[in-house]
């Protein structure tokens, strides 16, 4: 008999919409391919969740993103529970999205990352952290959810910062040029890598989302050596941030100033999405599995460490 597979989607983080989009996508890929398939909307509501999940499912299908369904909080509920599900563990889950915890293990693992500081939002109305240009995002968002990029005689963003509304750390990295790649990984191999082109002036909520808002490169048009190089970063932070299933790694490739340039590790992504838009879709299809495949294979490897 095929397994019954709840697929968890929607949640409370600003990523709502994106996560209600995977979550249809990939029911849809899994009622094809025979499952059974229950979507649940998932609210703040723990005992409205222990219902839906009544009958027990074989598997949780996490289509979840962001805040409450990609930093660990779902993933300990459902270890309570003992039911399989996908993706990453409770660890691995909340060390990458607090990317400021993610990079200090990507720092001692000695992958290439790119110079921070976290500062307090009054800190920063005071005085710039750093030399523009810089960035600045949250320390625990996706999407590239409430990301600037603040550039030299730039002062409006400090108006910004005034009304920050995402924790009371802020996150500031040196600003990279150059081209923006990304790399999925699948269990213990390193599928691809995409380059990302955006039509606006960088890689935003927007240009992630909007059909037509960003070109997928696949494979990314880089040297072989790089390309390589790439694989290898992400893969390693996978394993060193203990990550399970599919994750996506996010880097930064400077080759405006030396060849063959300099690739820095932004973070990793451990439910990347998997909307008609995704990347890791993309990627996955260049390496020749098909976006039902890969969806049958997230669930298969669906597994709970309690």
């Amino acid at each position: 008999m095929m397994k019954t597979v709840t697929v968890l989607m929607g949640g409370w983080s600003p990523e709502r919409e994106v996560s209600l989009s995977s979550g249809h996508e990939c029911a849809k890929a899994l009622a094809d391919r025979g499952y059974k398939v229950r979507m649940t909307d998932v609210r703040r509501d723990v005992s409205e969740l222990l219902r839906a999940l009544d009958p027990r499912p074989d598997v949780i299908f996490n289509a979840l993103h962001g805040i409450g369904g990609e930093d660990g909080t779902i993933q300990g509920v459902l270890e309570m529970l003992g039911i399989p599900y996908t993706h990453s563990s409770v660890l691995a889950s909340a060390l990458a999205m607090h990317k400021p915890t993610a990079k200090a293990i990507f720092r001692g693992a000695g992958l290439p990352i790119v110079e921070g500081v976290v500062a307090h939002p009054e800190q920063l109305v005071l005085s710039d952290p750093m030399p523009a240009p810089f960035v600045v995002k949250p320390t625990n968002q996706g999407s590239s959810v409430g990301v600037r990029i603040v550039r030299v005689n730039d002062n409006s963003w400090r108006e910004e910062v005034t009304s920050w509304c995402f924790g009371s750390e802020v996150l500031v990295e040196r600003f990279v040029p150059g081209r923006e790649l990304t790399v999925a990984v699948m269990g213990d191999r390193a599928l691809g890598v995409c380059e990302i082109v955006t039509r606006g002036s960088f890689y935003d909520y927007a240009a992630k989302y909007a059909v037509g808002g960003s070109d997928h490169l696949t494979p990314a048009p880089i040297a072989t050596q790089v390309y390589e190089r790439a694989l290898d970063i992400a893969l390693r932070a996978h394993q060193v941030l203990g990550c399970r299933g599919v994750s996506r790694a996010d880097l930064r490739y400077d080759d405006t100033a030396t060849q063959p340039g300099e690739l820095y590790l932004l973070e990793v992504n451990t439910q990347p999405g998997m909307t008609p838009t995704s990347l890791v879709p993309d990627i996955a299809r260049h390496a020749g599995i098909a976006f039902d495949d890969l969806v049958v294979w997230i669930v298969e490897n669906a597994t709970c460490e309690g």
